[in-house]
């Protein structure tokens, strides 16, 4: 069940980079809900390549069809099935890689584990199985959002040196996607954009951190010891491509406090439990606790950068690779989309779970 992820609201992605096409199909989406496609596609077009001059110039529409699960508009309860068409690959780009191996890819670890892999791409190691995530999450945001209230957004905080300053109870939507790099603080995001694009000029990545934000999240969401709130989180987000680290709230920043310091007082408002700070991150004890989520995810710089680098064969004969293709000199402004889908997916499973549990 490795490419199932959820337990109520379960999805399962299928589909390779250079395939006729990727997908998911979503079980225990609850019934009666409108959805069209038009619900879906505004998500995959923030995430799709070619969007803008900083990111992978391939030209794909990534336009979602919905084939199964609804009727007349809404869903039925039953298994909603989803697919784009892959319609602008260039397998001829990755003849080289067919025998050998990418640094710091997944072809080595593939060919280790399965014995056989779609090199044209990277096959399913492609950001593209991501399509199926984001379709999915899109549907997970409109249940949070119409059903619980919740609101969930994600945004560039960091490329490299480059650190936002961006408050998560305030941040709107409308400044994250005023600018190409999807960073809501406007000065910051100029200077990213810059060192992107100088970045790409000379054939290398840059990599660096989204942080994601839910608000509006009641009290209560999140099944201990095991499946605490938090663990979900981290395994969606470093289930994505290119993620190599994850914290929430303080995070590892809150190793230099004290903890009177660090602790979050309560204290009542407006007739509810509230804290005083949020350095949990809206979570304690693995349990939601009313106040917002929030967390970051550190991306890696792209692996595929054009340069000629030491590598194996499938022989393992030492040799060089100069890649070739179309890649992303940073994967972050199309990552906003991916993390906050699998926020979405996260939340609205507990949700569903909470509720069964506790009505």
């Amino acid at each position: 069940m490795a490419n199932t992820f959820g337990h109520l609201f379960r999805i399962t992605t299928w589909g390779e980079s250079h395939g006729g096409g990727v997908g998911v199909v979503v079980d225990g989406c609850p019934p009666r809900l409108k959805l069209t496609e038009a619900d879906l596609q505004p998500d995959l077009d923030r995430r799709r390549p070619g969007q803008s001059r900083i990111v992978t110039p391939r030209k794909e529409s990534d336009t979602v069809q919905i084939l199964s699960g609804t009727f007349e508009g809404r869903t039925l309860g039953t298994p909603i099935s989803m697919w784009v068409k892959n319609e602008d690959h260039r397998s001829e780009a990755y003849t080289e890689m067919a025998t050998k191996f990418r640094p710091s890819h997944a072809d080595y670890t593939y060919q280790a584990k399965f014995g056989i892999r779609a090199w044209p791409g990277g096959g399913r190691t492609s950001a593209r199985e991501t399509i199926g995530r984001v379709a999915a999450g899109a549907i997970a945001k409109k249940i949070l959002r119409e059903k619980f209230g919740v609101e969930v957004l994600a945004y560039v905080k960091q490329v490299q040196r480059l650190a936002a300053e961006v408050n998560p109870e305030t941040v709107r939507f409308k400044d994250i996607e005023a600018n190409i790099v999807r960073c809501p603080d406007a000065v910051m995001a100029e200077k990213m954009i810059r060192l992107i694009e100088r970045t790409r000029k000379a054939g290398d990545s840059v990599g660096g951190i989204v942080e994601g934000v839910a608000r509006g999240v009641p009290p209560g969401w999140g099944e201990p010891v095991f499946d605490r709130l938090e663990a979900d989180l981290a395994k969606a987000m470093l289930s994505l491509p290119a993620t190599k680290a994850f914290e929430v709230g303080s995070g590892f920043g809150g190793i230099l406090l004290t903890g009177r310091e660090h602790n979050d007082a309560f204290r009542m408002r407006g007739g509810k439990v509230r804290t005083v700070t949020n350095r949990s991150g809206g979570i304690q004890g693995g349990i939601s606790n009313g106040e917002t989520v929030y967390f970051r995810v550190a991306f890696k710089p792209t692996a595929t950068i054009f340069h000629e680098q030491d590598t194996v064969d499938v022989h393992f004969k030492n040799t060089t690779l100069k890649p070739r293709g179309r890649h992303d000199p940073c994967v972050l402004p199309r990552a906003v989309p991916m993390v906050e889908a699998m926020t979405a997916l996260v939340l609205v499973d507990h949700a569903l779970r909470h509720r069964a549990q506790c009505g």
